[in-house]
């Protein structure tokens, strides 16, 4: 291996380290106690140094959302996947993508609720999530009924979902209702 590729190697694992520490910091205590001084304490390395792989803490965020993106859809693939006919499978969608946003709060603010520089429904939005959205068409493509645009019925059914998780987390929602929620959902929006 030469020079050049071990600084590489070493650099991605920096910048893989930036990106993990942010996010468990974000998950134990809020995105307010993630700064890069608080990061550049956390991984031993100067701020300097944080600072040549993301400009700040709104790279960062951008980075935790992108690779959040990647596990929300290969959670929602992988639920999907097992779940035979269109009514099983809607289901199984809407239980994992609640399931990932409860399990995940920061990563999923970050996703969602705060500003990573990340463009959505653009020509440039990163492939990350535009699969990520794929990953909801997929399933709800095929339930969306006649005369409706397959990817607008996902934007509304994903909206729904958004305020589920976002309303049952802030406590405005009581979570022993969230299985009844997801079948009236099932029942009523996808009409299965």
């Amino acid at each position: 291996m030469s020079v050049q590729e071990r600084k590489q190697r070493e650099r991605a694992d920096r910048e893989r380290l930036i990106v993990a520490t942010a996010r468990k910091l974000a998950e134990q205590q809020g995105w307010d106690a993630v700064t890069t001084r608080q990061l550049a304490e956390r991984i031993e390395y100067s701020q300097p140094v944080l600072y040549s792989h993301f400009r700040g803490k709104r790279e960062i965020i951008g980075a935790v959302a992108l690779e959040g993106a990647v596990e929300m859809a290969a959670a929602l693939r992988a639920a999907t996947s097992a779940a035979d006919g269109p009514r099983t499978r809607v289901t199984a969608l809407a239980r994992a993508y609640l399931d990932f946003a409860e399990r995940n709060p920061a990563v999923y603010d970050a996703m969602f609720q705060l500003d990573g520089g990340l463009a959505f429904a653009h020509e440039d939005t990163p492939e990350p999530l535009k699969d990520a959205f794929a990953a909801l068409l997929e399933s709800l493509g095929e339930v969306a009924g006649d005369g409706v645009h397959p990817a607008l019925f996902t934007e509304v059914f994903w909206a729904a979902l958004h305020g589920l998780a976002t309303l049952t987390r802030a406590g405005r929602l009581p979570a022993r209702d969230a299985d009844r929620r997801v079948e009236l959902l099932v029942d009523r929006l996808a009409m299965l």
